[in-house]
């Protein structure tokens, strides 16, 4: 069941983000409520899918703030609340688990070490699997998935950890048309249910009339954050000039300690 948040799942504040020397993002302020549908949209290279890293903890701010349900960065800990899914890769690559076991990696933050899945965890993860569709193919390999099967294990496996608040990064690249119609209706229950979601796309295809508001990134910057927008809008030449809402460039340069969350080294 879904907690009812006291404070906003994600407030950034002038947010920067610099590898290696060279700015990534640049004065990125974001808030975003409780029950909100986001999508994170722009052209590659445009910084969308380094945002979402930054706001999970596997990406160091370099500049502003992050607070995640009312609590800064540094000191969140209650990472059962948040779920992120990365873009697609091998669900399990070089791991001979079947799908049922990836899901089950998603109730770890629920479970003390060493400790059996209790009824409550079997149910969460039978009823991860039903949501996407792949009670059927619990005791298969998850090798043997096509790609847009195994997206939907990795949506699972977020799914079964119950989070109030869940990330994905381009869960619809690559993956044919009927299974981004199963990605819509698995993030319609989700958003029916209270969550809040933040959705990286670069394309929305499926998935468009559930979104409730767009924020664009060009060029490492905030370009747009207002009403839902079309794809051909978001990727027409000279969006984010005439279309600006924040287009600020963060001059300031403190370092934030890094904060290792629990999506480091990619699906667990």
């Amino acid at each position: 069941m879904l907690k009812t948040p006291l404070a906003d799942p994600i407030e950034l504040v002038n947010g920067g983000v610099s590898i290696d020397g060279r700015p990534i993002l640049r004065g990125i302020d974001l808030t975003v409520t409780s029950g909100e549908f986001v999508a994170l949209m722009g052209a590659n290279g445009s910084g969308k899918s380094t945002l979402v890293r930054a706001l999970t903890g596997l990406r160091e701010l370099t500049a502003g703030s992050l607070s995640l349900f009312g609590t800064p960065l540094g000191r969140f800990t209650d990472w059962q609340r948040v779920g992120f899914v990365p873009q697609r890769t091998e669900a399990a690559t070089g791991v001979p688990a079947s799908v049922w076991e990836v899901v089950a990696a998603g109730r770890l933050p629920h479970r003390r070490l060493l400790r059996p899945l209790s009824r409550a965890d079997r149910r969460a993860i039978d009823e991860a699997l039903d949501v996407v569709g792949l009670s059927d193919q619990a005791r298969m390999g998850v090798s043997t998935l096509s790609g847009g099967q195994q997206q939907r294990a990795l949506i699972a496996r977020a799914l079964a950890g119950a989070p109030d608040l869940f990330f994905l990064d381009e869960p619809a690249a690559g993956v044919d048309l009927p299974n981004q119609q199963v990605l819509a209706d698995t993030l319609q229950v989700l958003s029916q249910r209270g969550a809040t979601i933040v959705l990286v796309a670069h394309e929305l295809g499926p998935v468009a009339p559930l979104i409730d508001r767009a924020v664009v990134m060009r060029d490492g910057r905030k370009a747009y954050d207002g009403a839902p927008l079309a794809d051909h809008e978001v990727h027409a030449p000279g969006f984010g000039e005439s279309h600006s809402h924040h287009h600020v460039v963060a001059h300031q340069h403190d370092h934030a300690p890094h904060v290792s969350g629990p999506f480091e080294g990619g699906p667990r």
